[in-house]
């Protein structure tokens, strides 16, 4: 089965509104992050403007940024011939879930939505605020979150929802203090576990080629690399 994984990540972390203008997908994140605010190609590009998906962007207050994924060589140059600059390239991993399931001892990890108070505060203290909780809340497939314990303290979080059996964990964070002790295994563990009781097949996540930590964890559970996209940013002018 082919799985169009950037249809998994639309689905499972969703943007506040979108509209096709000038041949690409223009998106309104409200301050939820790059994937959700970042235009995408719609039209094959001699039909597509740039300019027009740009003064939209603008005109909702928002930095122009477009998502150039796998094949789209063109796009990406184009928009570094007029100024963007290229920023974030991920690779897009996945498993089947089967491969990374596994009994956890227990109050080792927990399942719930919405998230508690404390799992925000360990997001907000890694710079995910409000505006990507409510990414999460706007998300309408099954979906959860997990709270990964150690040291009898809320040490991790996450987030995962499913779009046609495959699932994708999103904003998986480790208080500094509790790093090393195994709470991001756990709960990749635990969203394995989550997804295949939902019906999942497949287990995802999106992490920037500079998190070294994420894609070596990534790596040693046997998860292959599937895709990649980057972002160019229009940088702003000097005075």
């Amino acid at each position: 089965m082919t799985v169009d994984y950037y249809a998994v990540a639309e689905a499972t972390w969703r943007s506040a509104s979108s509209q096709t203008l000038g041949g690409f997908v223009v998106r309104n994140g409200t301050g939820g992050g790059k994937r959700v605010s970042a235009a995408t190609l719609d039209a094959p590009l001699e039909h597509a403007e740039i300019s027009v998906a740009q003064a939209e962007m603008i005109a909702i207050q928002q930095s122009p940024l477009f998502m150039i994924r796998d094949g789209e060589n063109d796009l990406d140059i184009a928009l570094g011939a007029l100024g963007y600059t290229v920023i974030d390239p991920v690779t897009i991993y996945v498993s089947d879930v089967e491969s990374l399931t596994e009994s956890l001892p227990r109050l080792t990890c927990f399942s719930m939505f919405p998230p508690l108070a404390i799992m925000t505060e360990i997001w907000a203290d890694a710079g995910i605020g409000p505006e990507r909780i409510a990414v999460m809340e706007r998300v309408t497939t099954p979906k959860t979150t997990l709270l990964g314990r150690a040291n009898n303290h809320a040490a991790g979080v996450a987030f995962v929802g499913i779009h046609e059996k495959t699932a994708m964990l999103h904003s998986l964070e480790v208080k500094q203090s509790l790093r090393r002790q195994g709470v991001a295994l756990n709960i990749m563990r635990a969203a394995a576990n989550w997804a295949q009781d939902h019906g999942a097949e497949r287990l995802s996540i999106i992490v920037t080629q500079a998190n070294k930590a994420g894609n070596a964890l990534y790596t040693s559970l046997g998860m292959k690399p599937v895709g990649h996209y980057h972002y160019r940013i229009l940088a702003p002018k000097r005075a």
